[in-house]
């Protein structure tokens, strides 16, 4: 079928996911492998765990044109490094007061617990994702940028 041209909702929409080298980038696997429809504009950055994922990482995502970032991880009490998820929900539940000085909406930042055997939920998520930032629509973040005069 010929392209007319114009682009369906979202597809020019773009999300970064920090995914857990452990629990949601096998969940991310499994949701491929079984075929779950998700969005192909998503790009996957396998990090060790989501505590890694710091908030300079997601505003350079931002910087660099992703309207939304997904950040997974395992399951709480389910880390393979203990506490990494209690420090990733600490670190981004102060971070997301800062996106909403910078005029962010919240919504363009989620962050979600994600195990290896969850590929559906991976997929849902991801969905969901992309259903919220095409309704508030792309984020110009030069323009957030400018306007504070940083």
């Amino acid at each position: 079928m010929a392209s007319n041209g114009s682009k369906s909702a979202g597809e020019d929409i773009s999300i970064v996911a920090f995914l857990c080298n452990w629990c949601s980038y096998a969940g991310a696997d499994l949701a491929g492998t079984s075929r779950r429809k998700y969005p192909e504009n998503i790009r996957i950055i396998r990090v060790m765990c989501s505590s890694r994922v710091s908030p300079i990482m997601v505003l350079d995502a931002f910087k660099n044109g992703a309207d939304a970032v997904l950040i997974a991880g395992c399951h709480p009490n389910d880390c393979h490094y203990s506490t990494g998820n209690f420090y990733t929900r600490r670190r981004f539940s102060i971070f997301r007061r800062l996106l909403d000085f910078l005029g962010i909406e919240k919504e363009r930042l989620r962050i979600e617990w994600i195990s290896a055997s969850e590929g559906d939920k991976f997929a849902k998520i991801v969905n969901e994702m992309l259903g919220e930032v095409s309704r508030i629509g792309k984020l110009n973040f030069s323009d957030i940028y400018s306007e504070r005069n940083y």
